[in-house]
């Protein structure tokens, strides 16, 4: 009779308030339960794949990375936990207590109360070895698991960044975002700009950018060429020099890299340590000093009194090759160079005609940096009417493009952009050689393994 009474009680009680529930452990990404400051016993869960596992005596460690930084977090158990399944590559959630670590190099660890296995992976099997630092050139061979590498993964943080760091120079100046077109009801073909989309908006935004895919049908298998890759363009209205185009093409290369730099230390640090010994020292050389500028004419005359043997001979009328820009770059002492007003007939109709003379050349300007060469390529717009009018007739395009020409007849502005190539932005920074181990699936001439 009594025990029934105590459990009426109780019942009431809970009826009256809620009943205390165990508290359900924080979800924490292992980049915050690293930043965590302070741990004192919270219950957290953390969700990821083993990097490494490890029994000792009576006690089991495992080190757990989600992708989200570098570092993985350690995990503690009971020996009891261990199995053949907490294995290099096994998906596993662990819940426990965040508590300070008494381990050199890191400030807090996980006290494991549960260790769930998500899934399994076979580390015989897995092409990935523990501890084996592949080349590049192996993991090419595996695109759908080469991002699991502490290499790849560095780097892919590094291009998030660096995306999210585009944004950021373009979005204080009250610039445009334009999107990418993706289906017409009428022909169409794979872009390889979308410059003349933001010509458009750039007739009602005084500046506008984009980033996004862009193709081109080389046949090449270069270390600098791919059919798919990521441009950043921007187009600026009322930009009457080639000066205040370069001073934002100079803007955009070191914000975005600082912001990087700040962002991502480590992973920058791994790709300067492993991947490209000494690039850090010529990284810090590019940004802490001016770029540089030279006319395609005065480039010409330098490479033509260079004891170099060019496979392509350099001559006036004629385009650069990367050997030249590579050679130019060195010869500015590995300081980025603005090349400009180039050839007119080696540039497009959209060019702005210089009227100069002899030779007749164009406001154009490409970025040449170390390692690389051509970075960045742009020019001032040709917005006076009929010189465009001329140039599109000359070539036979006037019907295609009589829309282009509707921008100089209503309102039209001195106007000019350009396009950065985002993957070899990437190399640049991080002294990766080969382009294909820049973005998270290569695609070239010959080869689509995803």
């Amino acid at each position: 009779m009594l025990g029934a009474r105590c459990l009426l009680q109780a019942l009431r009680s809970c009826s009256s308030a809620p009943c205390a529930r165990p508290r359900a452990p924080a979800a924490l990404s292992v980049r915050d339960a690293l930043r965590a400051r302070g741990a004192s016993g919270e219950r957290v869960k953390v969700q990821g794949w083993i990097r490494s596992a490890r029994s000792q005596k009576e006690v089991l460690f495992l080190h757990v990375n989600d992708g989200s930084s570098l570092e993985s977090l350690q995990v503690v158990a009971d020996s009891s936990f261990d199995s053949r399944e907490l294995a290099f590559g096994s998906s596993v959630e662990a819940q426990g207590q965040l508590v300070k670590s008494p381990s050199r190099g890191q400030n807090v660890e996980l006290k494991a109360e549960k260790i769930e296995v998500i899934g399994n992976c076979d580390a015989k099997a897995f092409p990935i070895k523990y501890k084996e630092r592949h080349p590049l050139e192996y993991l090419r061979q595996y695109p759908h698991l080469r991002c699991r590498t502490n290499a790849l993964a560095s780097i892919l943080r590094v291009r998030s960044e660096a995306t999210a760091a585009v944004h950021s120079f373009f979005k204080p100046s009250s610039k445009t975002k334009v999107p990418k077109e993706n289906f017409f009801n009428v022909p169409a073909f794979l872009t390889v700009s979308g410059q003349l989309h933001l010509e458009v908006m750039s007739g009602a935004f005084t500046r506008v950018f984009t980033i996004g895919p862009t193709f081109r049908a080389e046949n090449s298998q270069s270390r600098r060429h791919l059919a798919e890759f990521y441009m950043v363009e921007a187009e600026i209205s009322f930009v009457e020099s080639l000066q205040d185009l370069m001073q934002v093409m100079e803007g955009l290369f070191k914000s975005t890299t600082m912001m990087v730099l700040s962002n991502c230390p480590k992973d920058v640090e791994l790709c300067h340590k492993f991947i490209a010994p000494g690039h850090k020292d010529r990284l810090e050389h590019m940004l802490k000093n001016n770029f540089l500028t030279i006319s395609y004419t005065e480039a010409v005359e330098i490479l033509k009194q260079a004891s170099e043997n060019f496979t392509f001979t350099p001559e006036w009328g004629v385009d650069l090759q990367t050997e030249h820009e590579k050679y130019l770059v060195k010869h500015c002492g590995n300081i980025p160079v603005f090349v400009i007003n180039y050839p007119l007939a080696l540039k497009p109709f959209y060019m702005r005609d210089n009227e100069d003379g002899p030779h007749h050349t164009v406001a154009a300007v490409d970025l040449l940096v170390p390692g690389v060469g051509e970075l960045i390529g742009g020019s001032l717009r040709e917005e006076r009417y009929h010189f465009l009018e001329q140039r599109l007739a000359r070539s036979g395009l006037t019907e295609a493009y009589q829309w282009y020409l509707d921008l100089r007849r209503f309102g039209s502005v001195p106007h000019g952009g350009f396009g950065m190539g985002f993957e070899r932005y990437l190399q640049c920074i991080l002294g990766v050689d080969n382009i294909k181990d820049v973005i998270p699936f290569p695609r070239f001439t010959h080869s689509c393994l995803l």
